[in-house]
């Protein structure tokens, strides 16, 4: 037992450091299961010290008020203490099954969460003309982080949610990778399961902060002085895949609806240095059409509402991917998750496909967001509080 244990404390070093090929891939996989155990090991067992701690002092203060024992009950009490020991033990038994049952319950819970892919639909209404469009319907997904966790069984199923949707577009807010290009089981396979995304105008994308070459070690990054970038082989594979990757730069979705793509706000990848303000990326964008923005990271909502961006659209959070991270990332973002308005332009945040680190979900949920836009109108969003999920 304590072999093995020593095995899974070290399995993310052994894995960092373990060269490209099935020993490291079986090492990694090791290491994000490892990772959520360990997460709701620490929490179940310091939530029933804690738990501990209060009965202990209840129960002190208790004592206390009940005055001192006279002898007769101090000698009484000393014999029993055999028959204490063995109900001690018995009652640490069954705390520690009771924990680790717990442990056990929520791991396997959030390995299995973490497989099932959602469909959260949204309806929103931009005040603009779009020409012949009335509407416009956008498939929204994020942070695939194509790689050790995030395989071709996954991606099978993300494609046929998609599909089901019959989307007008289909844009993928960064994160496609997850670090390492070799990361990647099966490259060739990974790009055909993604070309069979099928919608009118295409499949677009943007990259994020992870969409770069770099090694991990449990999440964190070697600083080994070099530029955090994608590779060449990264936009190669989106190529192969049928998807366009946007880098500052615009398109024009059936002659009457521009979607934009940023380049990540703290990594903005290869030959982009210095990536454009909100206002600077309306230059040259004929404002009066309807104006949608992709980015990786929810943030600068001020500044693109005050520069005419109607709807933005973000990935990144994870909406925490494992609890209590959720109530984190809460704090964390103005809108970590779900739909909000900002001065008139819709946000939209999804919680993604894929996972970073943990393969697990606890608290939320793998998803790909189905979005109606109507044009020409106002007042019709409908935002987090009136979502209907569907399975």
């Amino acid at each position: 037992m304590s072999l093995a244990y020593l095995f899974l404390a070290v399995s993310p070093l052994l894995a960092s450091i373990a060269a490209p090929g099935e020993g490291r891939r079986f090492l990694k996989l090791i290491e994000n299961r490892w990772l959520g155990v360990l997460l709701y090991l620490v929490l179940v067992v310091l939530t029933a010290d804690g738990v501990r701690l209060l009965c202990f002092f209840g129960k002190k203060s208790f004592g206390s008020a009940a005055g001192k024992r006279t002898g007769a009950s101090a000698l009484k009490e000393w014999g029993r203490i055999p028959e204490k020991r063995d109900a001690d033990r018995k009652r640490r038994i069954l705390t520690g099954g009771i924990c680790g049952a717990a442990v056990g319950a929520l791991s396997l819970w959030g390995m299995y969460n973490a497989g099932v892919i959602r469909v959260t639909p949204y309806e929103i209404a931009v005040d603009k003309n779009a020409g012949e469009l009335d509407s416009l319907h956008v498939v929204l997904a994020a942070d695939l982080h194509l790689g050790y966790s995030t395989r071709s069984a996954r991606m099978k199923r993300m494609v046929e949610k998609i599909n089901e949707q019959k989307a007008d577009i289909v844009v993928i807010a960064g994160d496609i990778f997850d670090n390492e290009y070799e990361a990647l089981e099966n490259p060739e396979e990974l790009a055909e399961i993604l070309r069979g995304i099928r919608s009118k105008y295409g499949v677009y994308a943007c990259y994020g902060n992870h969409d770069v070459e770099e090694t991990l070690l449990v999440g964190f990054p070697f600083a080994d002085g070099r530029k955090k970038e994608s590779s060449l082989r990264m936009d190669e594979f989106l190529e192969r895949a049928n998807i366009r990757l946007l880098k500052e730069e615009a398109v024009l979705i059936g002659g009457s609806v521009y979607l934009y793509g940023r380049p990540d706000a703290a990594r903005p990848g290869r030959n982009v240095t210095v990536r454009k303000t909100a206002g600077e990326l309306m230059e040259g964008l004929d404002s009066g059409k309807p104006v949608i923005v992709l980015d990786h990271e929810p943030k600068e909502f001020q500044e693109l509402a005050d520069a005419g961006v109607d709807v933005d659209l973000c990935g990144h959070t994870h909406d925490g991917q494992t609890f209590p991270a959720n109530l984190i990332t809460a704090g964390l973002w103005e809108n970590s998750y779900g739909y909000m308005e900002k001065d008139g332009m819709d946000t939209i945040v999804t919680s993604g496909v894929g996972v970073f680190g943990p393969d697990m979900r606890v608290g939320t949920r793998a998803e790909i967001c189905s979005i109606q836009i109507q044009f020409g109108q106002a007042g019709i969003s409908r935002g987090e509080g009136e979502r209907r999920d569907e399975a």
